[in-house]
């Protein structure tokens, strides 16, 4: 059964289930916070570090207010923007949540005036890099982090010129 999906701002009162989110998430791929693959200092601190800083931090519920799906968008530099905690529920997935989050911030990082944005996942997040992939996303290289391989990467948001001339 799919519920609607009600994409908001995150609120300092959503961080108790983005932590639970967040720690469900890594684990349905076998990760946990503190293993040396992702930091989570950020998580009490999701006010400042990116709706402060030019960033964005996005919540999705469903119906009754259990938050499902979250992502967020951290300012790198003046032009780049990185995407990241970009988590959907193991109930819920398969819904095209995921996809409905990860449009909302790549408009969102247009709207901020950035031009590119970067990310990460794990090889063991097969879903993520589908989507990613599906997005436009390009791979930019790979990393051996404790038991877990990185992959980073980046998707331009200014439109390839078509090669004609524009009148």
């Amino acid at each position: 059964m799919s519920f609607p999906l009600r994409v908001r701002r995150y609120r300092w009162s959503d961080l108790d289930q983005v932590w639970a989110l967040h720690q469900i998430s890594l684990a349905q791929v076998g990760l946990a916070p503190g293993d040396g693959v992702y930091y989570e200092d950020d998580f009490p601190r999701i006010s400042e570090v990116y709706l402060a800083d030019r960033g964005e931090f996005l919540v999705g519920e469903v119906p009754g207010g259990r938050i499902v799906a979250m992502g967020g968008l951290r300012r790198l530099d003046e032009d780049t923007a990185e995407m990241c905690r970009l988590r959907v529920h193991p109930e819920y997935q398969r819904r095209g949540y995921g996809a409905q989050i990860l449009e909302l911030l790549e408009q969102r990082a247009c709207e901020l005036g950035y031009s590119l944005l970067r990310g990460d996942t794990t090889l063991q997040q097969g879903a993520a890099i589908e989507l990613y992939r599906k997005y436009g996303w390009r791979e930019l290289s790979r990393e051996v982090r404790g038991d877990a391989v990185v992959l980073y990467g980046e998707k331009s948001l200014i439109p390839v010129n078509s090669g004609q001339f524009i009148r």
